[in-house]
């Protein structure tokens, strides 16, 4: 027996002979209709293979030594510039008293006139005069040791340096009356110009990954033994309308996703949608009391995006341990090299209290007591989850998953489309039998 002969006793598609074929009209119709069913499936099959699915990941933070920031955008429509104070402090026992780094203060008009910003030549409360002054000149300090930020060692120059310097003695400052440097650079004037202004904070801090606070406080802030202290006088001293009355247009904590990165994770499943809706974006209170304040406790949980084939690139993302936070510039952190990103997702409770203490009879609550004393502001408390959120892009379908989809499709549509064709073609025998006999 020749050997081609041998395989024909294994053919499962036996033929039939062209002439014992019937071509029917239904039958070329379901062809095209099934053709076009089947072109139609195999594109899904396509799409769904070329999907990219998001695979959250919920795993424990090992991380040691690390940094994140803060993004802010803060408007106090009652406080004025010079008066507010950005202070950070943690459980590591760093203290960050007033932020400058990183942050703008932005001179607002009063409310009644709009609250617009002031021209970008009057930020500055004072000058620096002291730099127009003799080469050789030592401006006293009022009985205080010189400041560690005096630009001449052991001496005041300016008022600001006198203002550092009582600080470092818990001295109250006031409005420098009596002191040279302060009415030399006009400071109780400049603190008149701006008694119905407000303020503005935007920018970014960086603090350690570790339990803190960072809050906004009326007047210079100083340590007295394990107490944080504000220098109030200036705050109360006015009949002006100061209140901590505050707008939040934007808290983050890390970077934001890039827009296509945010508008993919939206749409496969809204995986990322309640992160990029800060809660504490929009936020607005209002109080016509001086003596109040807002206390907000967030939560943070740490949040990694990994897109598609970020390990094949080497990405590195810039999370930065130890010593080396200092070669990242502010606003860079946490940025990966090939569009990974390593930020964080944070929930939010608040809380405001009067500082005269009292109940909450005049809301329905008698039950409810706060405690008198404090000082007035608006603190960010924050606690850092154990727990880190991984948002990895994967295919949502391998290739061999693809092809083993195409061939069901094909089998699929095909055994159905012969399924019908018989049941059409068998429909009109009978037919026309009923109307021959």
């Amino acid at each position: 027996m020749p050997p081609k002969s041998r395989f024909v006793r294994l053919d499962a598609f036996t033929k039939t002979v062209e002439d014992a074929r019937i071509r029917t009209t239904s039958g070329g119709i379901v062809t095209i209709v099934s053709l076009i069913l089947m072109l139609w499936l195999v594109w899904g099959e396509w799409r769904d293979y070329r999907r990219v699915a998001v695979k959250a990941e919920l795993v424990v933070d090992k991380g040691r030594g690390e940094k994140m920031e803060i993004h802010m955008n803060i408007t106090f429509p009652r406080v004025p510039c010079e008066l507010l104070t950005l202070d950070v402090m943690d459980v590591s026992g760093e203290v960050q008293m007033g932020v400058l780094h990183g942050v703008n203060k932005v001179r607002l008009r009063p409310e009644n006139e709009g609250g617009s910003v002031i021209e970008s030549n009057a930020l500055e409360l004072h000058e620096d005069t002291a730099t127009h002054l003799d080469p050789d000149y030592c401006g006293e300090c009022y009985g205080a040791p010189a400041p560690d930020s005096a630009k001449k060692n052991g001496c005041c120059n300016t008022c600001a340096e006198v203002r550092d310097a009582y600080a470092g003695v818990q001295w109250s400052f006031g409005r420098g009356e009596g002191v040279a440097q302060c009415e030399r650079e006009h400071y109780a004037e400049h603190l008149d110009e701006q008694l119905h202004e407000g303020c503005r904070i935007e920018g970014a801090i960086r603090v350690n990954k570790v339990v803190g606070n960072f809050h906004f406080s009326p007047g210079k802030s100083f340590s007295s033994g394990n107490l944080h202290v504000h220098d109030l006088e200036n705050y109360f001293k006015d009949d002006s309308n100061h209140s901590p009355s505050h707008i939040i247009h934007m808290l983050r904590f890390g970077p934001p996703l890039p827009e296509k990165s945010r508008g993919q994770l939206t749409a496969v499943g809204g995986v990322w949608t309640n992160h990029h809706v800060n809660p504490l974006d929009g936020t607005e209170q209002h109080t016509d009391d001086k003596k109040y304040n807002y206390m907000y406790f967030v939560k943070v949980v740490s949040t990694v995006y990994l897109p598609l084939g970020w390990e094949k690139r080497n990405d590195q993302i810039t999370n930065v341990l130890g010593d080396s936070h200092d070669s990242v510039g502010l606003g860079n952190f946490g940025q990966g090299t090939s569009g990974s990103v390593e930020t964080h997702q944070y929930s939010v409770t608040s809380h405001k209290r009067n500082l005269d203490g009292g109940s909450d009879a005049d809301e329905g609550h008698k039950e409810r007591l706060h405690a008198r004393g404090g000082i007035p502001g608006v603190f960010f408390s924050y606690d850092i989850s154990p727990m880190k959120v991984i948002n990895r892009e994967v295919r949502a379908k391998s290739f061999s998953g693809f092809l083993v989809g195409v061939c069901a499709v094909i089998g699929g549509t095909l055994t159905v489309a012969a399924a019908v064709d018989r049941g059409l073609y068998e429909g009109q025998q009978k037919v026309k039998k009923l109307h021959q006999g």
